[in-house]
């Protein structure tokens, strides 16, 4: 009765009805959504406009094609009638591709981190017409979402003036300022060591006690301070932390590359997406290592993570698509990379069986309901002292196993984002242009060439970067995290490539992310956003991508080194003193500055 008295209060008939606007849409995650019963509309000036207009709250959900949980509540409930119904009548239903507004999303993620402590995605924002967010969360189960709207409904049809003062108050909160002076670089340093430390888990590595991510740009971060300081006991900590991301479940170890996470402290049980980000950050992390430690496991891992990129998210024309979807074409999590009895007794004859099961300790029940996860488990050695075998025999047998594995995995279908997103590839070419400047490297030297050439031909305009390419059609705006990590990815090519082209290319880059993104009152992410407009930042954080502010910062100062521009270098050292009080109590969350300040006059 409820939910047909909300769609009884149906839109004013001097507006059009709503449809679905993301039917046939070029982007993969949007598409995927254009056949919802939901009137899913585009994030845009004309969608505020029109909520204004009908006084309506905006219900926004934002979520990306390779987020399990955001099938799941498309599942459940964006395919469901009855909660389309009162989606359709009581509020303006916005459908977004996080990866092509990552603006909107880190402040749609900050107001629901405030809101309820933690975000993820999907995440589901109800927005006043006036642009300000008023209740947010994630993943919302079927009946509990459809209590959510039909409660939220009433109290907007009720009482709009108040929930609408409420929500514009909480968005002129201001951000943090300075409250005590910023330490030095020493003490910077300092800090950002020790809070690192108290982070640190002694026995399975990286930090935290819960779910582990890479945490890459905290990783680059400590390795340049390890590089100055040699503290030995970080260092030890960050090879304990790469042996285990490297050695465990974080790792395809049939094709290699890295998946975003995994849901336990032990690196063992991965959440299955694997993302461009992740593994061109991690290639730069593992060779970045290598050199430091002096530890050609690393060179190797960094190698077959850059292999998998260009075997499973290269673009014919040399760009490389977003990332690889956690469920598969059945829309089974993880099922791509999964083995259940049958098909192992079908695939493996038993001398490779014995041998890859004992490594990957694939003999107990599956500790997924699709089946095992090949991981290294056991040592090699102790392996062929139990089956009577020679190390060699042991390896071998192992690497039969796997070929025949990959043989059949290869014609199973995961679904991929096709998406090509420029700061996710300036990353990429930075990592290549790494791999390139080894022995060795022609390989990656080529790639590196090939993507090069692409963002010049696809995604940079004259000055400008254009965000996203998808269908060979490239039209979205690029954000502060584009500029930064693709003058990052120009700069580290030409230092390999020699040609002053390249190295104009990331100055005229970096110039133009000075004019564009920086305010008398901080950064800010984009200079084209539909929400109102919010005091700037002083830095901003590392995440699951590094500052893209640091990133800024960094590559400015290089080049005001190199070309002895002394605007370049103020601007620089002007925004990276601002946030220096960050530090303080922050320092582990802008971990990508710290290294940074010693460049500070004293």
């Amino acid at each position: 009765m409820l939910c047909a008295a909300l769609f009884a209060c149906a839109m004013t008939p001097t507006h059009a009805a709503l449809e679905n606007q993301v039917k046939h849409h070029s982007v993969p995650y949007l598409a995927m959504h254009g056949a919802d019963p939901v009137h899913w509309q585009q994030w845009n000036p004309q969608t505020l406009e029109r909520a204004r207009q009908e006084q309506k709250l905006l219900f926004v959900s934002v979520g990306f094609f390779s987020c399990y949980w955001c099938h799941v509540m498309q599942r459940e409930s964006f395919r469901d009638a009855e909660i389309a119904r009162v989606l359709n009548a009581s509020f303006i239903p916005v459908i977004v591709d996080r990866e092509l507004d990552p603006a909107l999303d880190a402040a749609l993620l900050q107001f629901v981190e405030q809101f309820r402590g933690s975000a993820g995605w999907p995440l589901n924002v109800f927005i006043t017409p006036q642009g300000h967010p008023i209740l947010g969360g994630v993943y919302f189960p079927r009946q509990e979402f459809l209590t959510v709207l039909a409660r939220l409904a009433e109290h907007w049809k009720n009482e709009p003036e108040q929930l609408s003062a409420l929500a514009e108050q909480a968005a002129r909160e201001s951000p943090p300022t300075a409250t005590a002076p910023a330490p030095t670089g020493a003490a910077a340093t300092a800090a950002l060591i020790r809070q690192a430390l108290e982070l640190a888990d002694p026995l399975s590595g990286g930090f935290g006690e819960q779910s582990k991510f890479p945490m890459s740009a905290q990783l680059l971060a400590l390795l340049s301070t390890y590089e100055a300081q040699r503290d030995a006991r970080l260092g030890e900590h960050l090879q304990l932390t790469l042996e285990r991301m490297a050695a465990l479940g974080l790792r395809d170890h049939l094709s290699g590359g890295f998946f975003r996470y995994t849901t336990d402290p032990a690196w063992r049980t991965p959440h299955f997406e694997k993302m461009l980000y992740d593994n061109a950050l991690l290639a730069t992390v593992y060779l970045r290592a290598a050199r430091i430690f002096q530890r050609p496991d690393f060179v190797q891992v960094a190698r077959e993570t850059l292999d998998f990129m260009l075997t499973r998210l290269r673009d014919p024309q040399g760009g490389f698509y977003s990332s690889l979807s956690a469920v598969d074409e059945f829309g089974v999590e993880g099922a791509y990379y999964l083995w259940n009895e049958p098909t192992l007794q079908t695939v493996l004859d038993e001398s490779d069986s014995a041998a890859a099961r004992a490594v990957w300790n694939m003999k107990d029940a599956p500790p997924f309901d699709a089946g095992y996860l090949p991981v290294p488990e056991h040592d090699v050695e102790s392996v062929a002292a139990d089956l009577k075998l020679t190390v060699a025999q042991v390896r071998q047998r192992v690497k039969n196993a796997r070929k025949k594995l990959l043989a059949v995995r290869d014609q199973r279908q995961l679904p991929i984002d096709t998406k090509i997103i420029a700061g996710w590839n300036g990353l990429a070419l930075l990592a290549l242009s790494e791999a390139a400047a080894q022995s060795g490297g022609e390989k990656y030297a080529i790639a590196a060439r090939g993507l090069r050439d692409y963002l010049v031909k696809k995604l940079l305009r004259k000055d400008e970067v254009l965000r996203v390419s998808v269908a060979d059609s490239s039209t979205v705006a690029g954000v502060l995290e584009d500029y930064a990590y693709v003058t990052a990815g120009f700069l580290r090519y030409a230092a390999w490539s020699k040609n002053p082209a390249d190295r104009a290319i990331a100055s005229k880059l970096a110039r133009t992310a000075w004019r564009r993104f920086y305010r008398p009152t901080g950064w800010v992410l984009t200079d084209h956003s539909v929400l109102p407009d919010r005091a700037g930042m002083a830095w901003t954080e590392d995440g699951a991508l590094p500052s893209p502010s640091a990133w800024l910062i960094a590559a400015s100062l290089q080049l005001a080194k190199e070309s002895g521009d002394a605007a370049l270098k103020r601007n620089a050292l002007d925004a990276l003193a601002r946030g220096g009080f960050l530090v303080n109590t922050q320092a582990f969350n802008y971990a990508s500055h710290v290294p940074l300040l010693t460049q500070l006059p004293r």
